[in-house]
């Protein structure tokens, strides 16, 4: 039997998870888990069967020559990148030439897509879930363009980075209270639209943001498996907005046939997540990030093991790979959990 190598580079918090996932489902040891990252210490180590410590501080071009280093040293068989997982994407050929597949969610056009927000809410065609009214700018007089226009549909506004993660630089914008009357209150992601306006001009010009309808609704977080565009398995969460009441496992219909509309035109492979929410228009389209989401755990607490899915489906092809039935209206959660790093 064949045991494969297969290596996870520095990614988000969530890949531990994966790891003792992927672990959990390889029942056979068909797997040798390699897990990489820049601090010696960091809390996913221990997950992997190996943990190598990567540099830092290299350019894109030559951590791409480190990776192929290394996949050669450590004779891997399969790569799941996640940092610079583009430019890796891009490299593919090269990996398979010294015997390494590489496993990542789209092709590199694709990738630069999807992480460009303006550019992908204007390509993106989906019924059953379209991308929020949105309009871009880089000065104050686009965005006064914008808001002139966008105020006039839509009650409450937002911004966000057209290119960011983590919803970092996302705010709801507020016409009533300043920015200083917001932090006292504790109104946490809100900005004062004068305070914001006084901010914008003093820049000039200044990275690309949208300008956005603000979507109120329930946010759907559905974790994906694709095989070269077709949706293989997924698992939408609703997240509940009541604090401490979990996330619902929601199957809805019209998400399911979304996210295979999505992976059917964006070619999308391996493991994937798309975010949703409801507005007063009914099911818009946020994001698919081209990676799994930190809520994977609760995801596979449903049923299918994702990662594992996803790895196995790569190696041995899809065909006959029959995931176990979604758990659909079961309650999820999460609970922190205290380890020593070595």
């Amino acid at each position: 039997m064949q045991v494969w190598r297969v290596w996870l580079n520095s990614a988000f918090s969530s890949v531990a998870t994966a790891l003792k996932l992927i672990r959990e489902g390889d029942l056979e040891g068909r797997f040798h888990t390699i897990y990489s990252h820049p601090h010696a210490h960091s809390a996913a180590a221990g997950a992997a069967d190996a943990f190598h410590v990567e540099p830092s501080g290299l350019a894109a071009a030559e951590y791409v020559d480190w990776c192929l280093a290394f996949c050669r040293e450590q004779r891997v068989d399969v790569f799941m990148p996640s940092k610079h997982a583009a430019v890796l994407s891009a490299a593919r050929g090269r990996f398979l030439e010294q015997g390494t597949r590489l496993l990542s969610a789209a092709l590199p056009a694709q990738l630069d897509l999807i992480d460009d927000k303006a550019a992908f809410y204007a390509a993106v065609e989906l019924p059953q879930a379209p991308a929020p009214q949105f309009r871009e700018f880089s000065d104050i007089a686009q965005f006064d363009a914008a808001h002139a226009e966008l105020r006039a549909r839509h009650d409450t506004l937002c911004v966000k980075p057209s290119r960011s993660v983590y919803g970092l630089g996302f705010a709801v914008l507020d016409e009533q209270r300043s920015s200083a009357a917001l932090l006292l209150a504790g109104a946490s992601y809100r900005i004062g639209l004068a305070d914001l306006r006084r901010g914008l001009a003093e820049l000039g010009q200044f990275r690309s943001m949208l300008l956005m309808e603000y979507l109120d609704g329930p946010e759907y977080s559905v974790d994906c498996v694709g095989d070269e565009g077709r949706l293989a398995c997924m698992v939408a969460r609703k997240k509940l907005p009541q604090p401490g009441h979990g996330q619902l496992i929601d199957m809805r219909p019209d998400i399911v046939a979304a996210c295979a509309k999505l992976a059917a035109d964006f070619g999308l492979n391996g493991m994937f997540n798309v975010q949703f929410r409801e507005g007063r228009d009914g099911l818009r389209l946020l994001e698919i990030n081209p990676r799994m989401s930190g809520g994977i755990g609760m995801a596979c607490l449903a049923g299918p093991n994702l990662p594992y899915i996803a790895l196995r489906g790569f190696v041995d092809g899809h065909a006959g790979l029959v995931p176990a039935a979604v758990r659909d209206g079961m309650r999820v959660g999460e609970q922190g959990c205290a380890l020593e790093l070595a």
